[in-house]
This record gives structure tokens, sequence and C-alpha cells, in this order.
């Protein structure tokens, strides 16, 4: 038994650092808060039920020390450790970063797990070790939360001295003009086509990918920010109430942009009130003589300004409003349109990126930099330079078929657009979603709407996944859509399969819509 006993804690310590490891992403996933992650445990609570297994056989060897008991313990903790191994086999689209932050909490699970078997030891001998091995796998689930904790102290020390530095580095820079970017969708698009069209004047610095968190902000600020540049165009993202304050606390922007308001991350904003007030703390942020910039065409943004009375008179809408798009005319080549400044100052554009959407985005980013000094003539170049970003709305051409690959938009009414723009293609039509998720107590039904709309501008349409499509299906189903051109797949690359193989004359368009994050 002492031989078996070895070996079982040496598999069961292997064991337990795969389970540390893939709760320890999922951790990172979840922000490191300890609500998220709570959240994300009850709603996973079956895709982990073989450390409980494990627990349990512990415990089983642990009472009845015999070699029955011990091969069965041997057993959980040896699935255990391929099934955790097939998970991180998996394709994941964020990997997890071995920062300074998760090797400290690697330490401080580690000493927790150590202390536990301790006592157990003491408690039980060789029998308390048993118990153990199966123990530490279970609690591989649980210890980050007070490892958390226990480290938070730490954390918020080491935080509050890098945005400290960081505020000292923008406060040197005395010529730095600030713009400070959100929205519930359009922002990081907003923030590239800004960027493109205030290079072609200015030295622009802007956060990179999704660097909109508040220690994001402050390591792009404290890496790459130099005396030299004359622009700073800092996304900002949210997922609670007073997020959005957090990052205007530390970067003090001069002017903002409210790119949209919609429902998303309902799951931790609760209601639509708490995100038109979380966004509007970049309004509330700006001095005096700062401008904001709004998106007239969102109807929650409009509704937010009336609620305020005057309190936001001075604000510069665009859209249909303000700096007006007109004679829009989308083509599968890109989009023409036309921008008409409040001053009556009007100018024929051309981009590469398809979509009404990425229109008002687009002149929203012409707003901001007509206002600062770069006339309309000027901007016909450089929004010609435009390129799509990533995951949103970009076209590859493939041959006989072209995909539109919107993968990051997860909101009900961007996913609206996509397939809208879809219907626009003359072709073989075909959709691919997982669906919608993060949309609360309304998920279910935002789903059904959307299925409703897919099944109004596609002609095939492959679901990912049955937990999230079902609503989809439904919608689907009950406005007419003929179900036999719609299937339910468990992955992508079966979507793909499926797609590339229907047998229909005319070039297809496959619109990729929605992609689930990790910890989904």
């Amino acid at each position: 038994m002492k031989i078996m006993l070895v070996i079982q804690l040496v598999t069961a310590l292997f064991a337990a650092c795969l389970a540390m490891r893939y709760n320890m992403h999922m951790f990172q996933l979840n922000g490191y808060k300890n609500t998220e992650h709570i959240s994300w445990m009850k709603k996973n609570i079956r895709k982990q039920g073989l450390l409980l297994a494990g627990f349990l056989a512990g415990l089983l060897a642990a009472v009845f020390p015999h070699g029955v008991t011990a091969f069965i313990l041997l057993i959980c903790t040896l699935v255990t450790v391929w099934y955790y191994r097939l998970l991180k086999r998996n394709n994941t689209k964020k990997k997890l970063v071995y920062t300074n932050r998760v090797k400290r909490l690697i330490i401080t699970n580690g000493a927790l797990s150590l202390i536990m078997a301790a006592v157990l030891y003491g408690l039980g001998g060789p029998k308390g070790l048993w118990a153990a091995c199966g123990l530490v796998l279970l609690c591989q689930e649980f210890f980050l939360l007070p490892a958390n904790i226990i480290n938070s102290p730490i954390e918020k020390g080491i935080n509050q001295h890098y945005i400290n530095d960081a505020k000292k580095r923008l406060r040197d820079n005395r010529q730095l003009t600030i713009i400070g970017i959100t929205g519930s969708y359009g922002k990081t698009s907003v923030k590239y086509f800004l960027n493109t069209l205030l290079q072609s004047r200015f030295n622009v610095l802007m956060t990179p990918a999704s660097y909109n968190t508040p220690m994001g902000v402050v390591k792009t600020i404290r890496g790459s920010l130099k005396p030299s540049h004359e622009i700073f165009i800092c996304e900002m993202g949210a997922r609670h109430v007073g997020d959005i304050k957090e990052i205007c606390d530390i970067v003090h922007p001069d002017h903002g942009i409210i790119t949209s308001i919609g429902p998303q991350h309902l799951e931790t904003f609760f209601n639509m009130d708490n995100i038109k007030s979380t966004k509007f703390e970049l309004a509330d942020a700006l001095p005096k003589d700062g401008m904001l910039f709004l998106n007239g065409d969102n109807s929650y943004i409009n509704d937010h300004i009336k609620e305020k009375g005057g309190q936001y008179e001075s604000c510069i809408f665009y859209g249909s409003k303000g700096y007006q798009a007109s004679d829009i005319k989308l083509s599968q080549l890109g989009t023409e349109f036309r921008v008409t400044a409040p001053d009556g100052e009007t100018e024929q554009f051309q981009m590469r990126l398809i979509g009404s959407h990425n229109v008002v985005n687009v002149v929203g980013a012409i707003a901001v930099s007509h206002k600062l000094g770069i006339a309309l003539k000027d901007l016909k170049v450089p929004v010609r330079r435009i390129q799509s970003v990533e995951h949103r709305m970009k076209i590859l051409d493939k041959g006989p078929v072209t995909i539109i690959d919107d993968a990051f938009n997860s909101n009900p009414a961007g996913s609206k657009a996509a397939v809208e723009t879809l219907a626009m293609f003359d072709g073989v039509r075909i959709l691919i979603t997982p669906g919608m998720v993060e949309l609360g107590a309304e998920e279910e039904r935002y789903n059904y709407e959307f299925g409703g709309y897919a099944a109004a501008c596609c002609d095939y349409i492959a679901l990912v996944g049955k937990k999230h499509t079902e609503p989809i299906r439904k919608g689907i189903q009950e406005s007419g859509f003929a179900m036999e051109k719609c299937q339910t797949v468990e992955k992508l690359e079966e979507a793909l399969t499926w797609a590339y193989a229907i047998k229909e004359d005319g070039h297809k368009y496959i619109l990729l819509e929605n992609d689930l994050p990790d910890n989904y």
C-alpha cells in the first residue's frame, strides 16, 4: 500500500496541476473577479464533475484503506489527468497568460493545498493522505477564490504603483490630447478608423487590441507612450457600473465618443439603466471645453439625452443628424456615401468596408477628425485606406466562396445589421452562428428575434451547438423558414464543411456571426 500511496500522490499532484491550470485560465478570462468566477462555476458545475468523483474516491480510500479502493482512486485520478489534458488541447481564442499576478495566485493556491494536505496528515496519518489526494483535486476548483482574496492587498498595491506611474507620464506630456471611446459595440472599430484618419495629420497612439481595461490602458501608457505623441486614443470597456469612471480617473480624457448603447453584458450590468449611466461616465468626466461625440442613430443615447435635459446640450451628433451620412450606396466592393458637416461642408467618400453600421462608425471618426482641424476633403484618401478590423465584417475571398467574418460581434443590433448586409449579396447566402451570450434574462428573447431576422435574410443557416441555439432555431422555424436548410452541428468545422458542400448555383457568401468566448 505504501508504493500505491506514493504512486497516487504523484498522480494526484499531476492531476491537481492540470485542474488548477484550467481553472486559472477561466479565472483569468473572468477578469480575476470572484463574483464572475462563481457565476461561471454555477453554470459549468457538471463540467468538472470528475473532481468530485476523485474526492469521493479519496474519502473511500481513507475510510477503507484497501487495494481495491486505492485502485479506484488511482483510476479516477488518471481519468482526471486525461480529461484536463483533453481540455488543454482544445483550441482556445485567448490562451492563459502567465502574468506575474497568475504566478502569485499559483503560489498562494499551492500553499493552501499543501496546508490542507498537512492538516489531513496530522489528523489521520497515512489515511489522511489518501483523503488529501481526493480533496486536493476538488479544491482546485475553489481555492482560487480564497487565494485571490489573500493576494488582494498585494495586487492593489502593485496596480496602484503602475497607475501612479502612468498618470505621471500623462502629466509630463503636456501637448497630448486624450480621446476616450466607449460604447456597447462599435468602439473598437471606431478606434481603428479614427487612428487611420488622424495619422494623416498627427502622431497618434491608441490602445491596442482589447486593452480596454484600467490595467490594459496603464500598460499601454507605460509601454508605448512617447513625448512625441500628440493624440492618445483610449478605448474604454466596461462590465460593471463604475468601470468607465475608473479609466477616466486615470487618463482624464479631453474629448469623448460614445458609439452606441445596447443590451450587452446584462449578466453583470443587470439592466439597461446601468449600462446607460456607465457609458455616460465618459461624458461626465470631460472638461468644460471637451467635445462629446454621440451616435445620433442610437435610441438609447437619444433617450438618455432627453432624460438629462440640457446636461449634454453641447454634444456633437453623427449619423442621420449632426454630421450626416446620406446617399449611401452599398456594393460587394465597398460603400459610397456623402457626409455633410453641421457647418455645411460636404464631401463624397468611398471605403472598402461593407454594412450600414460601418458607415455610421466611419462618420463618427470623420466627425472627430474634422473637429480637430482636418478638412473633409483631406479625409477622402484616409477613409479609402481604412481596413476591416479583425473579425468585424471582414471579407475573406476564398475563390468560389466569400467568408464574411463577423465573429467578434455579440450584440443584438450588430447581429441584425450583419444578416441584413448578407441579404444584400447576390448569391447563396449562408449564416453560421452559435448565438449570443451574456445577455442575462433577455438572452433567450434576443436569440429568438435573431432567428427571425436570419430567416428573412439567409438561404441556409448552420447553428453551432444545441445549448445556446435552441431559441434561434425556434425563431427560424416560426418565421416559416424551410427547416431542411437549417442544420445544428457541434463545431464550427462541421458547419463550414456542411456550407461548402451545399450544391446550388451561384457564388456562396458565408457569414460567421458571433463566437462564444472560451469560458462558455
